[in-house]
């Protein structure tokens, strides 16, 4: 199964899964929120995959992709706490962007496992320091920062308005 373990290919489906859960409420809505249900299949999904992916030592032990994991795990610890207004006014604000930031941290592992292994003979990347894909995953950033900072405007303007607690598309 094109070198995956069978714990790595569960692993893949989850957080594939997780990841469409989270495109799509950012394509609805412009945001990901922990109490929508798209948010809470998210943050599921999203912490299934840290926990799965601690299991799987493909390249000689513990690495960066682990690091990734724990640190995405503390992200999504402090969007849940973020959520449940934990941190005043500010948390709406916190919560969006750290959820965002998980999505920008799935980017990594999938384009590098993805872009290593395929085309099957002839992968796109030799390795996972290659240099075209450490300036994709820099682009991704950029994308990520500019959506983050449209999210913040956006949920500024709603509690202006008045309007607050779940934000519509972001104009």
């Amino acid at each position: 199964m094109l070198g995956l373990t069978q714990l790595g290919f569960v692993h893949t489906l989850i957080s594939i899964a997780a990841l469409a859960c989270g495109l799509v409420s950012l394509w609805r809505t412009g945001v990901i929120r922990v109490r929508s249900a798209l948010g809470f299949s998210y943050v599921i999904g999203t912490t299934l995959s840290c926990l799965t992916g601690f299991g799987i030592f493909q390249h000689g032990g513990v690495g960066k992709p682990h690091v990734l994991g724990i640190v995405t795990l503390l992200v999504l610890a402090v969007a849940a706490y973020a959520a449940r207004g934990s941190f005043g006014r500010a948390g709406r604000y916190i919560e969006v962007v750290a959820l965002s930031l998980t999505v920008f941290f799935h980017f990594i592992p999938g384009l590098t496992e993805t872009g290593t292994r395929f085309p099957i003979g002839d992968p796109v990347f030799a390795n996972a320091d290659a240099p075209a894909l450490k300036a994709i995953v820099g682009v991704l950033f950029l994308v990520f920062l500019a959506g983050a900072v449209l999210q913040v405007r956006y949920l500024h303007r709603q509690a202006e308005a008045g309007a607050g607690a779940l934000p519509g598309r972001i104009a």
